[in-house]
């Protein structure tokens, strides 16, 4: 069943950054759909000029005072060669570092330890009790434990775009447009065995036999409407974990029925590549696009079935929407921008716009929550630290180490916390090719907010050096700014 929106036709518009190669190459969220992507190419990202002189700088007010891990340069460069070894652990090039410091302090924010190697760029994270998942360009997934490797599964093709965890299935979007199916051993808990793809063989046989099936991609070209024909750019599943939602540059999102594997909707949702999708509170679904638009879809059960039908569209913007959270206990959605900003809308006000944290030089490509915390992470390099208190936020802490821009994040609860203190472990990859692992306190005092500065237009979509700068680290929704006009 395919579902349009009844969105507007937007100009087209160009990138945000380039790189110095004939080629141009892209953040892993869509900017423009001007020319047509093929799921087969690699989005490798522009270089980013930043201060490698002291990359663990941090203007945090926390104590205790830390001596980072030192950045060593000497890390075996070779991939894994799968000639050599079944294995996709086998002479892992990674490197782990813990940090040093009192660490039994609970009241401590920053830099627990690194890992480390030259195997590709961090895309996609999953946090999940102990064990954390990271995926790459290199096509694998690895699995952590502890920081150290616990387990590694590799897909035939396309690179890891996202992660998503359903109890012992492991649900994984890749490049080439597939959503691959991946299963825990009930044995031994480190070997993980795909299981299925999304669209399943099967389905996919069944789905071509009915020329109804079938919806035009590209000029002259069709493809039944189960299959994305771009890259999976997000998913997420609903509260229950019965739907899985995927988001493609394709400007689709699809449902699937997590017990069979079954698509039951494709939604074409935006004028141009959807960058997110997250399922939400009250039956909703948003999406977020290169477009610039945020849409909120809502569930409805038909039968034994379930559609989605448009709802609204809370924001429309010349910028393009790079990153959707949801903070289900406050029923809050936050967006992030390719402009630096993070606005965020409130459910117990209608879905009315709350107002915006600024808080980065460049564009937001990520966001978490975990109980009153927001977590934004930008091309900028940093990670900024929000807590929401009412209606308002206060920047806790900007968290500085990576040097290269920030593309996924992921958060655990920190148990082994004491004394009261509510902690929490985050998780970053970065196309640095690095996750960092932090601990945030959230009983930690507000930051002090710099000097306001002006801020710029946007309007030259090639200069990144025209995107507006820090001018504040507090949000209280009409004081911090004016509803815009989208």
């Amino acid at each position: 069943m395919v579902t349009d929106s009844n969105s507007q036709k937007k100009h087209a518009y160009g990138k945000i950054l380039q790189s110095n190669q004939t080629d141009q190459e892209e953040y892993s969220f869509r900017l423009s759909n001007t020319s047509e992507a093929s799921p087969a190419n690699d989005d490798h990202p522009p270089p980013i000029s930043s201060d490698h002189s002291s990359p663990y700088n941090t203007p945090l007010e926390q104590s205790p005072p830390f001596s980072g891990p030192s950045w060593d340069s000497s890390f075996p460069t070779s991939s894994w060669d799968q000639s050599q070894s079944s294995s996709p652990l086998a002479k892992s090039p990674w490197s782990s570092h813990v940090a040093s410091g009192n660490h039994e302090n609970y009241s401590y924010t920053g830099l627990m330890g690194s890992l480390v190697r030259e195997e590709g760029h961090i895309y996609s994270l999953a946090a999940s009790g102990d064990l954390l998942y990271t995926g790459s360009d290199s096509k694998n997934i690895r699995v952590w434990k502890n920081q150290k490797e616990f387990s590694g599964f590799k897909s035939n093709s396309g690179l890891v775009k996202a992660i998503i965890i359903a109890g012992e299935r492991i649900f994984t979007g890749h490049q080439d447009g597939k959503i691959r199916v991946w299963k825990v051993s009930g044995k031994d808990p480190s070997i993980h065995k795909r299981i299925g793809t999304l669209p399943t063989l099967k389905a996919c046989i069944k789905s071509s036999l009915k020329p109804s099936n079938y919806v035009q991609i590209r000029r002259h070209r069709n493809s039944v409407w189960i299959k994305h024909f771009d890259a999976i750019s997000s998913l997420s599943l609903n509260q229950d974990k019965s739907l899985l939602y995927s988001a493609s540059w394709d400007k689709t999102f699809k449902v699937w029925r997590v017990s069979d594997s079954k698509c039951l909707e494709s939604i074409n949702a935006h004028d141009d590549a959807v960058n997110s999708v997250v399922a939400g509170f009250d039956g909703l679904v948003f999406t977020g696009s290169a477009d610039g638009s945020v849409k909120v879809w809502r569930r409805e059960m038909q039968g034994k079935g379930t559609k989605h039908f448009f709802s609204q569209t809370l924001l429309k913007q010349e910028c393009a929407v790079t990153a959707l959270a949801v903070h289900l206990s406050a029923t809050v959605l936050y967006c992030g921008s390719s402009d630096g900003l993070v606005n965020f809308w409130e459910s117990d006000r209608l879905l009315s716009h709350g107002g915006v944290l600024r808080g980065h030089k460049l564009a937001v490509l990520c966001l978490a929550t975990a109980e009153n915390l927001v977590f934004s992470g930008s091309a900028d390099t940093n990670i900024c630290v929000w807590r929401k208190e009412g209606s308002d936020h206060a920047c806790l802490s900007v968290l500085s180490g990576h040097t290269g821009p920030v593309k996924c994040l992921a958060v655990e609860e920190d148990k082994a916390a004491t004394g009261g203190d509510k902690s929490h472990i985050v998780y970053s990859g970065s196309l640095d090719k690095s996750v960092k692992i932090w601990r945030v306190s959230a009983m930690a005092a507000a930051m002090q907010p710099p000097v306001p500065q002006q801020p710029h237009q946007v309007e030259n979509f090639n200069a990144p050096q025209t995107f507006p700068s820090i001018q504040s680290f507090s949000s209280q929704g009409s004081r911090m700014s004016q509803r815009r006009n989208y």
